[in-house]
Formats: structure tokens, C-alpha cells, sequence
């Protein structure tokens, strides 16, 4: 196969992907889009295979074994397991990166020729990106699934450590560059570096910023693969993961405006662990908390003409989406106007709330995001909070020793009457209380979100 033919079926994979990505911005086309992106990596593996001399039947049981392993993993993650998956999946390809530029490496020393700069600069940005991918997104991992502790975990002198590891880095870079001859072992100095320094760029950071530490792992990941595609002079390689790093660091950046972050913290792991509040608990809910019933709920849609739903983490973990949209339809019959109000960081991956509403065919134009169903809220008889806390938290806006201190909130609190669905006062992931649920137009409604949706479907479908 000549390299024009190649190049061209590298250009037809590199479209698909580009379709892929416009097709993933709207439900309607987000599953066609998949299998466009799908089909893309597949003819761009086949022929990346095919030119390293490798039969096709080893092609087949390669794709046959990975495609199983896949199915295993879709099916039984479930959704609340997704960003702990997208976090592994980040970290595969950072090592992979790693992997695959040290093998070529090593081949490349076998050879007759000394490797060239641009060729050594490549291999130790891979290592670095990709060594910093791969531990980081296993320390994130970890802190989703419960493993490490949610909390920021700050080492002492944490900033010195990390611009120290970083310099040492760039010097191992440069050091490769300039001696060929020792560039394995010196880029597997590189590689541990990277690694130690991954584990302490993440650490620091606590669960409520996750989405965004996944939003960037996602983008390192890419600059990985693009670094390893020079490694290989691989165009389509450098064009997949130039796309993946570019969307990543997008997303990361509307990721830090809804957080109220900065960008330059977030890529260096100084984001800012606050502190537990200047208000106690204590002395937010005590007496103040008023307790409500699914027939008490029911009956304030009697009168009340606009509805909004904001979901969070807790309806993911409920698995309630389905009984939300039994009520959103229910209203809707009755002539009630209902809106969902998504924030950009609810649940724990960007998109998570879209995802589960999308899974249970809400319709895409119900689904508003903050900059547009604040102005509304003062205008809404009743909003229902299922799951929601930190997104929904006034203290963003009144405490400013607060973990979420100017982080843009939806405004809920505007509403004539908030109903929060929810088994407890605990916090959320930034550990703080939420004075939402004592204010005068609040109400609680405690239990396990699906339970308590049915329930108020029920409740609604009797009156």
C-alpha cells in the first residue's frame, strides 16, 4: 500500500472523527456519532497494523479480545461507575502513550542511525504527559471510588515538590535530547518522575473538582498520543490525539468558569482546597429544617404554573431519572410548564446529568443550562432539587471562606417554594452544609431518590 493511499484513508478515519465530535453535541445524533468515531478507529488501526507487517488474523483477534473486554466493562459499569471509567480509560492511554514511544525507542537505538532531535524531544514529551496521565488518573480514580479520601490530602511544601519534579523533568528532557546514547535509561528516569509527580498533582485536589481534573486528564491523554504519533510519524495518530487534547482542554476550561477555577491552577494542581465554611452546621439547620411528604408536594402543583427540576449526583446514584421524567410528563398533561436545570459540574463527570436525562429520553429542549434558567427562577412556582448540593449551595455566593466561594450556582433559592429530595442533611463533596435547606421557601423531602419520586408520582397521579 503506498504512503499516498495510506495518507488518504488516514484522511478519511481523521473526517469521521471531526463528524464524530459536531454529531456528540446533540442526543439526537450522540449514538450515531459513537459508531462514526468507532468505525473511523477501526479502519485507522487496521491499516496502522497492516503497514507494521502484522496479519490480519492477528488483527481480528486483537480487535475480537479488546472488543470483548470493552462489552464487559459498558455493560457492567454502571452509570454512576462512568466517571471512574472515563478516569481509567484517561490513564490507559497515558501509559499506552508511555509504552509504545519507549518501544520505539529501543528500536530505534537498535538501528544503524542515532535518533534525531525531533524524534527524542517527542519520546520524552510522551513519557512526561503520558507517565503524569496514567498516575493521575488512578489517583482519581481512587478518590471516586472510595478507595482515597475524597478530601484534599495537602503534603506539606506540596507547591516546592511539585515545581521541583516538574524542573527535574524538563532538565531529563533536555539531558535525552542531547545524549542519544543514554536516552533509555534516561527517559525511564523521566518516566518515574512523572509518575510521583502525577500522584502529587492530583492529590490536593478534592472530589467536588473532579469533573474538571477528568476534563483535563482527557486532554493530557491526547497530547500523549499526539506526541507519540511524531514518535512514529504516524499523521493519524498526531491528528486523534491533537483532537482529543484540544476538545479536552475546551471542556477544562468551561469546566473552571462554571467552578469559578483558574485554568493555570488546575494544570499545575493548586486548586484551592478552602476550608469547611465560616458558618458551623449547627448553627445553619438547627430548628430551621422543615420536613415534608410526597402528598404535601403534590398538592403545590395544585397552583403552581412553572416547574424546574435540578438533578445531581444523587438521582445518578438512585438511578431516579426515569421516575423524574414519569413526573416531568405528568406535569406536563396538566399544562404546567417543567425545564431542567443542568449545571455544567453536576454529578462527577462533565455532561453526567445530560447523559442519565438523554438515557431516559427527556427532551433535549427541556434541559437548560445555568446561564440560561437562572434568570427564570424568580419566575418558578416550585423547583424540585433531587441529589443536587454543592450546584445549589447560596454560600458560593454570601461566604467567601467557602470551598466554593464565587463558583456560579443555580439559583434556586429565587424560587417561591424548593423541595430537596435528598436522605440526609450530609454535604456534598465539598464538605460544607448547605443553608438552602433551612431557608423559609425550602422543604425537605427525605429518602432514597427513586423511591421518593415514585412516590410522588404517585402522589401527584392521586390528587
Amino acid at each position: 500500500m503506498s504512503s499516498a493511499t495510506i495518507n488518504l484513508i488516514y484522511l478519511v478515519a481523521a473526517v469521521m472523527f471531526i463528524l464524530a465530535l459536531k454529531g456528540l453535541t446533540h442526543p439526537r445524533t450522540a449514538v450515531r456519532a459513537n459508531l462514526t468515531a468507532a468505525v473511523g478507529m477501526l479502519i485507522a488501526i487496521i491499516v496502522t497494523l497492516s503497514m507494521a507487517g502484522i496479519s490480519l488474523m492477528w488483527i481480528i483477534v486483537g480487535i475480537v479480545i479488546g472488543s470483548i473486554i470493552g462489552a464487559v466493562m459498558a455493560i457492567r459499569t454502571p452509570m454512576t461507575g462512568m466517571p471512574q471509567m472515563v478516569a481509567l480509560l484517561n490513564g490507559f492511554g497515558g501509559i499506552a502513550s508511555v509504552l509504545v514511544a519507549g518501544g520505539a525507542l529501543v528500536m530505534e537505538l537498535g538501528g544503524a542511525e542515532i535518533p534525531t532531535s525531533q524524534f527524542l524531544i517527542a519520546t520524552a514529551v510522551s513519557g512526561l504527559i503520558g507517565a503524569v496521565t496514567f498516575t493521575g488518573s488512578l489517583v482519581a480514580f481512587g478518590k471516586l471510588q472510595g478507595l482515597i479520601s475524597g478530601q484534599s490530602i495537602l503534603l506539606p511544601a506540596r507547591q516546592l515538590t511539585n515545581a521541583s519534579l516538574f524542573i527535574v523533568a524538563v532538565l531529563l528532557s533536555a539531558w535525552m535530547v542531547r545524549s542519544p546514547d543514554s536516552s533509555e535509561w534516561i527517559l525511564l528516569l523521566l518516566t518515574i518522575v512523572s509518575l510521583v509527580l502525577g500522584v502529587l498533582l492530583v492529590l490536593p485536589i478534592g472530589g467536588a473538582d473532579m469533573p474538571v481534573v477528568i476534563a483535563l486528564l482527557n486532554s493530557y491523554s491526547g497530547l500523549a498520543a499526539a506526541a507519540t504519533g511524531f514518535v512514529l510519524e504516524n499523521n493519524m495518530l498526531i491528528i486523534a490525539g491533537s483532537l482529543v487534547g484540544a476538545s479536552g482542554i475546551i471542556l477544562t476550561q468551561i469546566m473552571c468558569k462554571a467552578m469559578n477555577r483558574s485554568l493555570t491552577n488546575v494544570l499545575f494542581g493548586v486548586m484551592d482546597a478552602g476550608g469547611g465554611g465560616s458558618v458551623p452546621q449547627d448553627d445553619i439547620y438547627a430548628g430551621k429544617v422543615k420536613s415534608t411528604s410526597p402528598e404535601e408536594v403534590a398538592m403545590l402543583f395544585d397552583t403552581a404554573r412553572r416547574v424546574v427540576i435540578v438533578p445531581g449526583y444523587g438521582m445518578a446514584v438512585s438511578q431516579a431519572q426515569h421516575s423524574v421524567r414519569d413526573l416531568a410528563n405528568l406535569l406536563g398533561e396538566r399544562g404546567i410548564e417543567v425545564e431542567f436545570g443542568i449545571h455544567p459540574v453536576a454529578g462527577r463527570m462533565p455532561g453526567h446529568m445530560n447523559v442519565l436525562l438523554a438515557e431516559a429520553d427527556v427532551p433535549y429542549d427541556q434541559l437548560k443550562d445555568l446561564d440560561d434558567i437562572n434568570p427564570t427562577f424568580a419566575q418558578t412556582d416550585v423547583v424540585i432539587v433531587i441529589g443536587a448540593n454543592d450546584v445549589v449551595n447560596p454560600l458560593a455566593r454570601t461566604d467567601p471562606n467557602s470551598p466554593i466561594a464565587g463558583m456560579p450556582i443555580l439559583d434556586v433559592d429565587k424560587a417561591g417554594t424548593v423541595v430537596v429530595v435528598k436522605r440526609s442533611l450530609s454535604p456534598g463533596f465539598a464538605g460544607i452544609p448547605n443553608p438552602l435547606f433551612a431557608a423559609d421557601n425550602a422543604l425537605m423531602m427525605f429518602g432514597d431518590g427513586q423511591a421518593a419520586m415514585r412516590e410522588l408520582v404517585a402522589a401527584v397521579k392521586e390528587s
